[in-house]
């Protein structure tokens, strides 16, 4: 049996021409050698397995070719030629700096440099991974890296160019290798699977491609180990087997379950996905990646940046025509939310669950929400929610806007010179409190912002003006109060549901501003329970600060809740958590006391030995 060798050595390139997705720098060499520009020092630097290392033996055998050809390649005939083929050129030397970072490794290096080359032109030091080097060996190595013999040339080659010395860049030609495209390395691969009689999907050459992150040498052993799992046949479900890759039908098939508002689907397939082992992160970064090649896939020009298979292009394709823009912007915003708060969830299958279903609630045909916040009317989510008689808020929606519109059937001009009143009558309110000296009068208005407008005790005494644009928007304000209290009671009691009572009261910790940010993430680490009653949530805080938190939001809180679960009797009661592990310190002295009480053997022990504590 002959010796295996793998795809990333045995099809290694051995001219510039053959280098895969480095077409810049391999011209950039080409021209250099044939005009004969050739510098004494370069450092190739990039990610790994881009072809640095096998740029810099490519030149190195080039420019000692006895007989170059007219292109710029070298001719693999000549003595130098075949030395460098096979592996006994006395011209090219190949330093790994990781093993020989030293002061005294770069003296021996030094002392090489010194001696003429036996065949052709140049001694070229290839010096790998030269970020390496400690720093007394990059100081003994900067006179020799700025002064070379005629004869010497180096190659650095590095994978992390921020940790070499500025001294050393500046004595250097840089070439920064780029990643492979995931097309280049498709098209390798395609290469190497005909050369080796194994047949391929495209669909399945991708996902390789993809897991590669842009390193061929990854690739090329990605596909080895793929090419022995599936026997000479690589297909795309066998890829995806072996390389633990989430299919993307899942994604296909979750989004058309979003834009049918089927809550229950979604619910199933993120269960299966978690029951095949994937992380809940995972699935929520392939599903942002997924609503992204979906925008993308909108208009046929942007469509060239998926990196997918045609027969994948053309699923986007299909599916973005059902999309609105909205939609995916909205999705697209709440699945970054979702990723971004995955690590600080305690319960994290909730959160992802909570994404999912307001996902699905952005396509339905209530008022729009911002993406980041749900809208302030929920659906029923459960079918059983649904079988159960309760009104759907959808239907509630359109009483309240129903009496909007009743409201509004008259004129705007009283409208406007109600405002005008309003404000005005506001404005002498405050003069005459600044010419009493800050104390209104008896008869005065109060403020038409209702309750909203009580100040801490230490503003009470300052007076405070306002213009006709702040009392109309104060005037607004409070007309909207108005009017979520009014529909608030304007359905009938519905019994609270356990698990929806908690998804409420997520929806609201979520719907908080960005300045109580704190407060948001504290709430959604919290867990409501309903009581026996039915009528009362019980809120447990974990010191008082947050308790107060939570008392001070109550109003607002109790009405989001009593809104969305279709109930006006629901209350809200806070408790603090309770310490009930007390450990109490004990001495070495007590700590013996009650082992000796507790263990007959370790006083026999003690009384034969006259043991005491020291």
């Amino acid at each position: 049996m002959e010796n295996y060798i793998v795809s990333a050595r045995k099809y290694r390139p051995m001219t510039f021409d053959t280098v895969v997705g480095q077409g810049a720098l391999t011209v950039t060499l080409k021209n250099a050698i044939q005009s004969g520009r050739l510098a004494h020092a370069y450092l190739f630097c990039g990610p790994r397995g881009v072809g640095k290392t096998t740029c810099a033996r490519i030149f190195a055998k080039t420019i000692n070719c006895l007989t170059p050809q007219p292109n710029g390649e070298a001719c693999g005939e000549c003595e130098s030629c075949k030395a460098f083929n096979e592996q006994r050129s006395y011209n090219i030397h190949e330093l790994d700096a990781a093993s020989n970072n030293s002061v005294e490794d770069i003296r021996q290096l030094i002392d090489q440099v010194m001696v003429p080359p036996q065949i052709g032109k140049y001694k070229v030091f290839i010096i790998d991974e030269v970020h390496m080097l400690s720093q007394a060996a990059f100081n003994a190595f900067l006179k020799t890296l700025e002064e070379p013999p005629h004869h010497a040339i180096f190659i650095l080659a590095t994978t992390e160019k921020h940790k070499i010395l500025p001294t050393i860049l500046s004595r250097c030609q840089i070439y920064d290798f780029k990643r492979m495209g995931v097309q280049d390395i498709v098209g390798h691969l395609k290469t190497v699977a005909e050369k080796e009689g194994i047949q391929v999907e495209e669909t399945a050459l991708n996902v390789i491609a993809q897991k590669a992150d842009g390193g061929m040498r990854d690739a090329l052993s990605i596909f080895d180990q793929v090419a022995s799992f599936c026997g000479g046949n690589i297909t795309y479900q066998r890829t995806i087997e072996n390389l633990n890759v989430l299919d993307h039908e899942y994604y296909f098939r979750l989004i058309d379950d979003c834009l049918e508002v089927k809550i229950t689907e979604c619910m199933l397939t993120l269960n299966e996905v978690l029951t095949k082992g994937f992380e809940g992160q995972y699935f929520i970064t392939g599903l942002s990646s997924h609503l992204r090649n979906l925008l993308v896939s909108q208009d046929e020009q942007t469509v060239g940046l998926i990196e997918a298979s045609e027969e994948v292009k053309r699923k986007y394709q299909e599916q973005a025509k059902k999309c609105k823009p909205q939609f995916l912007f909205q999705a697209m915003r709440l699945a970054n939310d979702c990723d971004l708060n995955y690590k600080q969830s305690q319960n994290k299958r909730l959160l992802v669950e909570l994404t999912l279903i307001e996902m699905a609630q952005l396509s339905s045909d209530d008022e729009p929400s911002s993406g980041r916040r749900p809208a302030k009317i929920l659906k029923p989510i459960f079918d059983q929610l649904r079988k159960s008689g309760q009104a759907s808020p959808a239907r509630q929606a359109e009483r309240m806007n129903a009496g909007q519109a009743a409201g509004a059937a008259s004129p705007a001009e009283n409208t406007t010179e109600r405002q005008g009143a309003l404000a005005a009558q506001t404005e002498q309110t405050s003069n005459a409190t600044d010419s009493q000296g800050g104390n209104a009068p008896t008869g005065a208005p109060t403020s038409p912002i209702g309750k909203r407008s009580a100040m801490p005790a230490r503003h009470a005494m300052q007076p405070r003006t306002f213009s006709l644009r702040q009392a109309r928007a104060m005037t607004q304000q409070a007309q909207e109060e108005q009017q979520e209290e009014q529909v608030t009671m304007d359905f009938e009691d519905k019994p609270v549901d356990k698990i929806y009572l908690v998804v409420v009261w997520r929806m609201f910790a979520q719907k908080l501003p960005q300045e109580e940010k704190a407060m948001s993430v504290r709430m959604d680490n919290m867990e409501p329970m309903l009581q026996e009653d039915g009528k009362t949530f019980v809120v447990i805080a974990d010191n008082p600060s947050v308790r107060n938190d939570l008392e001070r939001m109550r109003p607002k809180i109790e009405t989001f809740m009593r809104l969305n679960l279709q109930n006006k009797t629901l209350t809200m009661d806070t408790r603090l958590r309770e310490i009930t592990d007390k450990k109490r310190v004990y001495s070495r002295k007590e700590l013996l006391t009650m082992m000796l009480e507790q263990s007959e053997a370790l006083r026999k022990l003690r009384d034969e030995f006259e043991l005491e504590l020291a």
